[in-house]
């Protein structure tokens, strides 16, 4: 069954234009077509079309259920953007289809790319969400500097990844032999110049844990990917016990 996304389904009924577009033109479901609408929110619709026209589709509330994230707790990724902005958006494509709660471009010290506009990020979490049968939308903040990240209050563990051999190497510790299965998880991937030494102190002096996330160098986007795969093995893991 085809999965359309709408914020204010319960409220207005009716599909926003982009989506109502794909669904009448370019799908061309009708009247007394059933789909399913998510909210975003972890909520899941079961909908029968009642209109369906070139100016709007609405649609009638059959049943509404609840849609647990399958991960059960929360990951919030902070990535430096790429210099390509494709591998920033393919980035957030995937860590959306595996699932995560929030993505927060940031501004670094050696940060290449300094201005982002992230509708584009937004629409891609929106549709790798639907992709993935999720229903739950990835908040997608807008670029943030790197100490008004670590300055946010977090109720969970926070770890630092980087990779660049003139930064404090003998304090990294494994990430899967530190992070804590079920809790809450904040990760920092640094830029393609990785942290300057100067962040890193200030994330340490902030809590966050030095972590290796192998013993490979990866790309900014191919470490936010690992990082994110890796937390949901270590947690999935922890489920299964």
């Amino acid at each position: 069954m085809h999965r359309f996304y709408a914020p204010d389904i319960e409220r207005t009924l009716t599909l926003p234009d982009e989506e109502a577009r794909h669904c009448v033109r370019v799908l061309r479901l009708t009247e007394g077509d059933s789909i399913e609408v998510t909210d975003g929110k972890g909520n899941r619709f079961l909908c029968e079309i009642t209109i369906a026209n070139a100016k709007n589709c609405m649609v009638n509330i059959l049943e509404k259920k609840q849609e647990p994230t399958h991960w059960g707790c929360l990951l919030a990724l902070a990535v430096a953007p790429t210099k390509n902005l494709d591998r920033m958006e393919w980035m957030t494509e995937k860590v959306t289809e595996m699932g995560i709660d929030e993505i927060t471009p940031m501004l670094c010290d050696n940060s290449e790319r300094r201005v982002l506009k992230t509708e584009r990020l937004k629409k891609i979490a929106v549709s790798a969400m639907k992709q993935s049968l999720k229903c739950q939308l990835p908040v997608v903040n807008e670029l943030t500097a790197f100490e008004k990240i670590i300055a946010t209050k977090f109720s969970g563990q926070k770890f630092i990844a980087y990779c660049d051999p003139a930064l404090p190497r003998s304090e990294r510790r494994e990430m899967a032999k530190e992070y804590v299965a079920g809790s809450n998880a904040m990760i920092l991937i640094g830029p393609e110049g990785d942290f300057s030494p100067l962040e890193v102190q200030q994330a340490l002096n902030a809590g966050f844990i030095p972590v290796s996330l192998g013993q490979s160098r990866l790309r900014t986007e191919t470490a936010a990917v690992m990082a994110c795969a890796m937390w949901h093995t270590l947690t999935l893991n922890q489920t299964k016990v």
